[in-house]
């Protein structure tokens, strides 16, 4: 459950291809969350608008900003400036996070008798793996500098993770291999799950 998220795009005359006129358009705005990156739909209150990377409550209790949580999206049904904006404030969200994310790679451990949790980032291999593993046993991570400053050619730990989350929330992507996985966020809602709950019904039987 996702608390605060940051404003992806906000279109205050609703999407464009609703076939319905201007007047009965609302507004929506599209948000990922900063807990677990929960691509949302958010309804704003009334007179009220939003800015792109600004941070909105989306929790219980009182809202200043939004007046209801619509619903989680797809990544594939985000608006094209969404898809550009998503890349920045997830690295935004990662580094005003930075505690949070270098205690993961403090205690990433494997998966399986081959693999680690830390070669799902991009760019970490075997021997990044084990120069990561051996350098946190001497002394745990204190910050991404100190990271990159004891691991040496170590790609940009905050680009690595970020593109982790990225391929995780993905879902135009097939998931096989490493990209099975979820670490940083959680399962999005199933293709479908707008039709749950409805009941076909049955054709009435002849009467002789």
């Amino acid at each position: 459950m996702e608390d605060d998220a940051v404003i992806l795009d906000y279109l205050p005359l609703g999407y464009v291809k609703e076939n319905m006129s201007n007047f009965k358009k609302k507004p929506v705005a599209q948000a990922i969350g900063i807990e677990n990156f929960t691509l949302l739909e958010l309804i704003p209150k009334d007179n009220v608008d939003l800015e792109i990377h600004e941070n909105v409550y989306i929790g219980a209790g009182k809202r200043d900003k939004i007046s209801r949580v619509k619903g989680k999206l797809d990544f594939e049904n985000l608006t094209a400036t969404s898809r550009i904006e998503i890349d920045y404030v997830i690295n935004e969200i990662i580094m005003s996070h930075e505690d949070k994310y270098i205690k993961w790679i403090n205690e990433a451990g494997p998966l399986s008798t081959r693999l680690n949790k830390l070669e799902l980032l991009p760019g970490i291999g075997k021997k990044h793996m084990w120069a990561i593993i051996e350098a946190r046993e001497e002394k745990p991570f204190e910050s991404f500098e100190d990271l990159k400053e004891r691991v040496p050619l170590l790609k940009d730990p905050v680009d690595s993770i970020a593109k982790r989350v990225k391929m995780e929330l993905d879902t135009t992507q097939p998931k096989r291999g490493k990209n099975k996985y979820r670490v940083f966020t959680q399962t999005p809602r199933r293709q479908g799950s707008r039709n749950r709950g409805r009941q076909t019904r049955s054709k009435p039987r002849k009467r002789n």
